[in-house]
């Protein structure tokens, strides 16, 4: 049955009629972004959240689609239109923004949570944060989510980025790679990034730890009901209790599911943009 589903998955989502055909049948889409990190196709992305899908799918009582969000562009007009009726993404500003400027319901975020880390070399004379203040920075792109949590993480431990020496690199690989050849003193990048996972093995140094924030949210727009929200709720609270739901997890790459973090990202753009 897993396979015909997926299967049927699949062909909806590379239909470029998917999403208007599954809301003109009472089936709810969910949207999944992946940000930049991922070099994944829509095939492998349903595959990876069908499981998902089929778990909210017996909590909201309908069939859900998965479709695989490649562009922030695709992800912004989607959450416009209100196209999505569920949106998992990361990076976590554009669920916020759903929430705060769209009517979308918070539903859960992921867990571990997200921080920023500020990192050094290995060998760095630095041992502080607070002896970075005036060191040479390197950063996520200036509009990325990353560097915006980064830069309010440092604002409110009294560093500005604004006043220090910054270099803003396209991908967080870039940033050890200019601790490493000594174009820069301490960098930032995400907990759940490649490089961060990769620390033991590279020898940089955490100098900081930021403050959590959610983590990949999911949030449910105006075609799912409170009731249903609270479903799956319930149903995602379930999935590290039986094999099926640990298999689920460990499909999406996450430990658990956070259905008490509304608050954190009702608030994270304020803190953000503060």
């Amino acid at each position: 049955m897993h396979w015909m589903i997926r299967s049927l998955l699949l062909v909806a989502s590379l239909s470029g009629m998917a999403p208007a055909a599954a809301q003109a049948t009472n089936e709810l889409i969910l949207g999944v972004s992946e940000g930049t990190s991922g070099g994944l196709d829509h095939a492998r992305v349903i595959a990876k959240y069908g499981g998902l899908a089929e778990a909210i799918g017996r909590a909201a009582k309908r069939k859900v689609q998965v479709v695989f969000v490649r562009e922030f562009a695709s992800l912004d007009e989607g959450i416009r239109s209100g196209r999505f009726d569920l949106i998992m993404a990361r990076p976590s500003d554009y669920p916020a923004r759903a929430m705060r400027d769209h009517g979308y319901q918070f539903v859960a975020s992921a867990k571990p949570d997200g921080q920023c880390l500020i990192i050094t070399a290995k060998d760095s004379p630095l041992q502080t944060l607070e002896q970075a203040r005036g060191a040479r920075w390197v950063l996520p792109e200036q509009v990325s989510y990353m560097s915006k949590f980064c830069t309010a993480e440092l604002r409110d431990r009294g560093i500005h980025v604004t006043t220090e020496k910054v270099q803003f690199v396209r991908e967080q690989g870039a940033v050890p790679f200019y601790l490493d050849n000594r174009f820069a003193d301490v960098g930032g990048i995400a907990s759940y990034s490649g490089p961060a996972k990769s620390l033991e093995k590279t020898g940089h140094r955490i100098l900081h730890k930021s403050g959590i924030q959610p983590y990949f949210p999911m949030v449910a727009g105006k075609r799912v009901t409170a009731e249903q929200v609270r479903a799956v709720q319930a149903e995602l609270n379930t999935l590290p209790q039986t094999e099926t739901g640990r298999d689920v997890l460990k499909s999406v790459g996450i430990h658990a599911f956070d259905t008490g973090s509304g608050e954190q990202m009702r608030s994270l753009l304020d803190w953000i943009e503060r």
